[in-house]
């Protein structure tokens, strides 16, 4: 049986201050997400031996990969992660704490080489040995900026830190009392990874080819991040809008511009996916396409005063002469009392959220 291998740990950084001052249920939901893009980026064949809150314990039993393996691997965890935390501040819907703050997390990596064995807690696969104690902690160190890679020289096989991996990093050398001895280590900082992430470009749905077909509205005693919440959160989509039964597969746990659902509705099923956000302190404003249709919906919040939000939603239907005529004529009086019926239920929704 194997008893020697990789031990892979990428840690986020600044975990337990966004936990401690913002909303749990979503950040919760952040980290969970960021967990899974760690997992997902795992491209050296890795085992999972737990999740410790915010890192992930991976190993590799066998003869250590070559360093060029192993950041190849550091890297591409690192920028995954980057990546995704990028993409959620520029897309996201939500302006609680938690997701306000999300973009502040960051990411190291500790890799280091050792004996180390398996042992079985019912469905629960662990691992025990010296070099699992010393591979945490190496994680509590002087280090004072919190996004490098850690590697100890029992993977690099010398005495100096690896070399000809990427011309801007530096590396520093520096140990770790622990009560197996000293262990010494190497290190360099990563933060220069994040200035190659490509900024994303976000494109408004075009109208230029859609005509507005129907435009209702309603005022509401409430605040407008509270009707925000019920209507932009697929979540509580069927609980007002007219004809929708129930929504299945929300592509993401927290609300996003690009993400997808699955309406079931009284006529059959269709999938929406919201297209574009703005947000002001006195105006939201987002809109959903549906997909088959290739119809869009904008959703718009505006304050009239503390107490009082309008909601106006606005359908846009495809340009097409027929198209409009047989709409105006067969379905438009339909669509547009059903909407008026959702603002009516909406109301009613509004007395059960709690924020």
């Amino acid at each position: 049986m194997e008893n020697k291998g990789l031990l892979f740990i990428p840690d986020i950084s600044g975990f337990t201050r966004f936990v401690n001052e913002s909303e749990i249920e979503h950040s919760r939901y952040i980290i969970q997400e960021l967990l899974e893009v760690l997992m997902n980026a795992n491209e050296l064949g890795l085992q999972v031996s737990e999740i410790e809150g915010d890192a992930i314990l991976f190993y590799r039993f066998g003869e250590p990969p070559a360093v060029e393996e192993i950041y190849n691997q550091v890297e591409k965890m690192f920028c995954a992660f980057h990546k995704n935390l990028v993409a959620y501040e520029r897309r996201r819907y939500c302006q609680c704490q938690a997701c306000l703050a999300a973009t502040n997390l960051t990411l190291k990596v500790i890799t280091h080489y050792g004996e180390f064995t398996g042992y079985n807690v019912k469905q629960f696969n662990k691992l025990i040995g010296r070099d699992i104690i010393i591979a945490h902690q190496l994680l509590k160190n002087d280090i004072a900026l919190h996004e490098y890679w850690l590697i100890t020289p029992v993977l690099t096989d010398m005495q100096s830190p690896p070399g000809g991996l990427k011309q801007w990093m530096t590396w520093k050398a520096s140990s770790k009392d622990t009560e197996a001895g000293t262990i010494p280590f190497f290190y360099t900082q990563l933060s220069q990874l994040k200035n190659e992430i490509a900024e994303e470009r976000l494109l408004e749905p075009d109208l230029s080819t859609k005509t507005k077909a129907i435009s209702v509205s309603k005022e509401y005693e409430t605040d407008i991040i509270k009707l925000f919440h019920a209507t932009g959160d697929f979540n509580y989509r069927s609980r007002w809008f007219e004809g929708i039964r129930h929504v299945e597969e929300v592509g993401h746990l927290l609300p996003r511009i690009g993400m997808r659902c699955r309406c079931v509705l009284d006529s059959g099923e269709t999938v929406i996916y919201s297209s574009s956000y703005s947000y002001q302190q006195d105006k939201i404003r987002f809109s959903e396409t549906a997909e088959a249709e290739d119809e869009t919906t904008y959703f718009t919040l505006e304050k009239i005063n503390n107490n009082k939000i309008r909601l106006t939603i606005d359908r846009y239907i495809k340009k097409n002469v027929l198209s409009e005529m047989i709409y105006r004529l067969f379905k438009k009086a339909k669509k547009e009392k059903a909407l008026q019926r959702s603002l009516e239920n909406l109301g009613s929704l509004l007395q059960e959220i709690n924020l």
